[in-house]
């Protein structure tokens, strides 16, 4: 290897006392005049983004998770200054000296004394100016960050949004609890799930769908408001919405119902925006969203009669709700009923189009095998969609809560699963025994954090609010490090 004068192996340090970040140095020292030293000496570290000798002068911009501070070295002041010009782009490095401002007007630290913390040794050559690739984003997160503030401030956000919505609930009495990634019975949602085995057990289990129904076990043991953010895992396709995992807030409320958890999605939500983007109404893909309450309401029934011109109502019988999804384009299979049929035609015709926000309520029993039944509409279930900018934020129902008809929903989706419906929950005895313990009236909610984050920051792919997306492979290369082209687009 050729001797660059640089120290390596047990040269570099196990710690660097760092004393300040970028962004406190610059809040702090803003009132220093052009040409003016403070008498202060500080330590600052991060990776060097640029370096440039001029005669007996370098100048460089170190960047830190929270900003860039100029370094500013001497040869009279700057021990091994020619080592110092020789660093390469990315290389980390620890700094001290005196907080001063140059003649030019740049905040700068003027450098005492120096230490290499790590050595690039993959450079990133015209990375620093920007990654614009896709490929190389998703696949070279650690890369993208440090080229593209943007992407840095999109997870910045994420991290503070998720703050927030834990000290919001907190605030309204609710426990944040965790419950396991591993389950014996697939369920709480109507999803393909992951299996794994374990060993020892010699058992095999899946890869949680939902937290649901053990939550609701928690509000059968007495804790009234219960809610988890964790993630959950569908072995589904991959897209601009989906990947395979992703995180989700699910929260339980005893002695409510879902009119209940629509107003706490809404003031959850608009309250994220404001404190975040400073307003309720924000602009999202050229459009201006008004994520202010109240939000509108309206039945699945309504919204697919409107589109369709003509009822759309379960009252109308199968075979005109076959007719009339068929005459629309979807294509009915022999195995769904009335139900399948509406709801089908809502995620073909309606919901890509409503722009929201808004409440589409009351599902079909049929599909809809964890919510109460309508307490005045038969055949539908007290459930409601919160659907933003064209796509599901949230679900929630007022939950079903009698052990015979649990049982009786769970052994038709059993029915379901043996003829080859591979989303089809389940018997679940657990929490079938559970419901025997007496479940209140409760409400449940669930809201897509990552969907969540992309309306807050404005972006329309889902894998840029995902720090290690899942990746289609390619030959040669392990799954997690490709991204196909037919994934990219919207």
């Amino acid at each position: 290897m050729t001797d660059t004068g640089l120290p390596s192996g047990p040269a570099v340090p196990y710690s660097f006392a760092r004393t300040a970040t970028a962004s406190e140095l610059a809040a702090g020292y803003e009132q220093v005049a052009a040409g003016e030293g403070t008498g202060e000496e500080v330590s600052v570290a991060g990776r060097l983004m640029l370096i440039r000798r001029q005669g007996r002068l370098l100048f460089a911009t170190l960047r830190d998770s929270t900003g860039t501070i100029q370094l500013f070295a001497t040869s009279d002041r700057t021990p091994e200054l020619a080592s110092l010009a020789r660093l390469s782009l990315g290389d980390w490095v620890g700094a001290t000296g005196e907080i001063v401002r140059t003649k030019r007007g740049e905040l700068s630290v003027l450098v005492s004394s120096w230490v290499l913390l790590a050595r690039a040794r993959r450079g990133f050559g015209d990375k620093w100016r920007g990654i614009s690739d896709v490929e190389t984003r998703y696949r070279q997160r650690e890369a993208d960050l440090w080229a593209n503030p943007s992407t840095r401030s999109v997870f910045v956000l994420r991290s503070k949004m998720i703050s927030l919505i834990r000290s919001w609930l907190e605030e309204r009495g609710f426990m944040e609890v965790e419950t396991p990634v591993l389950h014996a019975v697939a369920g709480g949602a109507l999803a393909r799930p992951f299996r794994t085995h374990h060993n020892a057990l010699d058992q095999d289990f899946y890869l949680r769908i939902a937290p649901e129904l053990f939550l609701k076990r928690l509000v059968v043991g007495g804790f009234e408001k219960v809610y988890e953010i964790g993630r959950v895992f569908r072995n589904e396709g991959i897209s601009p919405r989906h990947n395979p995992e992703f995180t989700i807030l699910e929260l339980y409320e005893a002695y409510a119902d879902y009119h209940e958890a629509m107003a706490l999605t809404e003031d959850l939500v608009s309250y994220l925006a404001v404190s975040i983007r400073g307003t309720a109404t924000i602009a999202y893909d050229g459009r201006e969203l008004d994520l202010s309450p109240p939000w509108r309401r309206a039945t699945m029934v309504d919204l697919v009669s409107e589109r369709v011109g003509e009822d759309a109502s379960l009252e109308v019988g199968r075979d005109a709700l076959s007719l009339m999804a068929s005459r629309n384009g979807i294509e009915v299979l022999g195995s769904w009923g009335p139900g399948k049929i509406l709801l089908e035609c809502y995620e073909k015709l309606v919901e890509p189009g409503l722009w929201g926000p808004v409440f589409v309520c009351d599902y079909p029993l049929e599909v809809s095998p964890l919510a109460r039944a309508h307490r005045s509409r038969s055949g539908y279930v007290e459930r409601f969609e919160a659907v933003v900018a064209g796509r599901e934020l949230a679900n929630a129902f007022s939950e079903l809560v009698d052990p015979d008809d649990q049982r009786e929903r769970f052994e038709a989706q059993l029915a379901e699963r043996l003829s080859g419906d591979e989303e089809a929950m389940a018997v679940d005895e657990e929490y079938l025994r559970a419901l025997e313990h007496g479940l209140p009236p409760t409400a449940g909610l669930g809201i897509g954090i990552d969907r969540l984050a992309m309306i807050l920051a404005g972006v329309s792919n889902i894998r840029e609010v995902v720090l290690f997306p899942t990746l289609r492979p390619s030959a040669g290369m392990p799954a997690q490090d490709v991204v196909s082209s037919e994934d990219v687009g919207d």
